[in-house]
């Protein structure tokens, strides 16, 4: 379980976790290096972006990447980077992520403006990845092409959500209040600061992007921020000559500086400019993705996010928490009774409190009678082999009220199972 990490933290034949070879490093910033590095079971290439635990907490970023974490975990796309799994040791925090090649499309941009069916390629891809953003309920706020990568075929890849909203930060309102992205690609809406709609907003930005690729150069420029704004508060930009008819009329939709107005992806999607050349297979990728990507690994192999919270040196639980501590709909413990046990000790819960019980070996289903707020409380448990003699069980609620199940987990589940429950050497509980 612990790291192993040799001859220092990254360069030379540093080996992360006895997975991964560190090789050069490929680029830095504030708080976090990425390098490359190799699989070595697969032999596939990774970026491996590196953040320092301390440097995070002095300057208050454990928001945001906790937020980015999260909302990689959730958007699996085919034009988003991809965050392969996280691993961790006292001090750092290792992310294993895409390796796109291709560097940025601001690079590409900024030789000069695009042909017309590129750029449309480049932004149907774009919209592809912030429609399937928007229907988990994330919202990105600071799409730019600097955050656009390309990948070695020339395919757009969506990077860099650390300033990304969930549908669940928005306030009474149904609004998001917060103030951020780049100011050239930033809504009115959003400097206004009286709230705004993450969706809309992020159409907002997909204009100015397209101007951005079919242009050469910004809608709105100016030397005074103030005087910036002002532009993109009226909606003051001009198209080139060189733009065609349709693609003018699409960028004017999309930079309409009502937000009530501004066109919707929907819409866009039904454009004749939009739909040239369009190949759904991206999109239906995605689809299969969703259906198959997760669900039917778990129970094979060890998910590295169950790994981590196994032990305080490894525990990054709360960076994966978008709910307060007394709302978790689940709990993680380890064991080294097998499985058996586990589902024994769980049907004792069951019959105590008068549960159903639904079994596989690796898989418990307990179903209550008597019906709470939100129906008839439902749990499922599910038992991972770390090694043939320490497994990992994972609780969920899988139905009823949030409340009752922490109830019911603190009351009845945690006690039945103190005397299965592993505890690290230093004799910290492993229940999540």
């Amino acid at each position: 379980m612990a790291e192993s990490l040799s001859n220092g933290e990254c360069g030379g034949s540093n080996v992360l976790n006895g997975k991964y070879e560190l090789g050069r490093l490929l680029g830095h910033g504030t708080f976090a290096k990425v390098y490359h590095a190799r699989n070595l079971k697969s032999g596939k290439s990774v970026a491996m972006k590196v953040v320092g635990k301390e440097k995070v907490l002095r300057g208050g970023m454990m928001e945001q990447i906790k937020r980015e974490i999260s909302v990689m975990k959730m958007v699996k796309h085919p034009n988003i980077v991809e965050l392969h799994e996280v691993l961790a040791s006292k001090s750092k925090i290792y992310f294993a992520m895409d390796l796109v090649r291709g560097g940025e499309l601001f690079a590409k941009v900024a030789k000069g403006r695009l042909r017309e069916d590129v750029a449309r390629t480049y932004f149907q891809q774009l919209i592809s990845a912030v429609d399937f953003c928007h229907s988990r309920g994330v919202y990105h706020r600071d799409l730019k092409p600097e955050n656009l990568l390309l990948d070695e075929f020339g395919n757009l890849k969506v990077s860099d959500f650390g300033l990304s909203a969930f549908s669940e930060h928005l306030k009474q309102d149904g609004l998001l209040h917060t103030t951020c992205g780049t100011p050239a690609y930033v809504a009115p809406e959003v400097i206004g600061k009286k709230g705004y709609d993450g969706a809309k907003a992020d159409l907002w930005s997909c204009g100015v992007i397209l101007y951005v690729l079919l242009a050469g150069f910004l809608p709105f420029q100016d030397d005074n921020v103030v005087a910036m704004y002002k532009k993109i508060y009226r909606g003051d930009f001009k198209c080139p000559p060189w733009f065609s008819t349709e693609s003018r009329r699409l960028v004017t939709k999309l930079l309409d500086p009502n937000p009530n107005t501004r066109i919707t992806i929907a819409k866009l999607m039904e454009t004749s400019w939009f739909k040239k050349s369009v190949s759904k297979k991206d999109v239906e990728a995605a689809a299969d993705f969703e259906e198959t990507g997760l669900k039917g690994k778990q129970s094979e192999t060890l998910n590295a996010f169950h790994i981590i919270s196994l032990s305080e040196g490894f525990d990054l639980s709360p960076l994966f928490e978008e709910k307060k501590r007394e709302e978790k709909e689940e709990l993680r413990f380890a064991t080294t009774e097998p499985a058996s046990s586990v589902i024994s000790k769980l049907e004792e819960v069951a019959k105590s409190m008068k549960f159903l019980v639904k079994k596989s070996d690796s898989r418990v289903r307990l179903q209550g009678q008597e019906r709470g707020r939100k129906g008839k409380l439902s749990i499922e448990a599910e038992i991972f082999a770390v090694t043939p003699t320490f497994l990992l069980v994972e609780v969920k609620k899988d139905g009823g009220d949030t409340l009752e199940y922490n109830q019911f987990c603190s009351k009845e589940l945690r006690p039945a199972l103190k005397d299965i429950v592993w505890t690290s050497p230093a004799d910290t509980p492993a229940a999540a």
